[in-house]
């Protein structure tokens, strides 16, 4: 899971893992790690979910907290716009430590209709751009199990 502070990531791995959310906030530190089997391609998967921090002024991403991944979920707040410029940065500088490397972009919140700051324009310019953002909310489970599915599908086809 990759962001910056506070676009819901450790809320996806909740809904995603136990089937539950929570209103609170609680700001992650260091890493903690999670782990659920998926069905796919007619066997099952094993996905460790490494939550890492919340990048911000005070704490950078290293290629320590990125040491051995398979692929991650680029997770934006689509309630603010700027979120998704420094998840693009972030994509950016985990992609130089790793190499070339599974991603999905999440945009996160889409419950919030009413304060969604990334326009249909924003959306068609980064499928232009090569990227194929899905909607997600960790508050009603829209489209969190699809993500990770997405992710689970992009890692194993890079694999063959």
């Amino acid at each position: 899971m990759i962001g910056v502070s506070s676009v819901g990531k450790t809320s996806l791995i909740q809904r995603f893992v136990q089937s539950r959310f929570t209103e609170k906030y609680f700001t992650t530190v260091g890493v903690k790690v999670d782990k659920k089997t998926v069905a796919i391609n007619g066997g099952e998967l094993v996905l460790a979910l490494w939550d890492v921090f919340g990048e911000d002024e005070f704490q950078k991403l290293k290629p320590v907290h990125l040491a051995g991944a398979s692929g991650y979920l680029l997770v934006v707040d689509g309630t603010r716009k700027t979120t998704l410029d420094q998840a693009l940065e972030l994509h950016e500088r985990v992609q130089k430590m790793l190499g070339p490397t599974p991603s999905v972009m999440v945009l996160n919140k889409v419950d919030l209709t009413t304060d969604w700051e990334l326009t249909p324009e924003v959306e068609q310019d980064l499928r232009t751009r090569g990227w194929q953002p899905l909607r997600s909310s960790a508050k009603t489970g829209e489209g969190v199990e699809e993500a990770f599915l997405a992710l689970s599908h992009e890692m194993l086809g890079r694999e063959k």
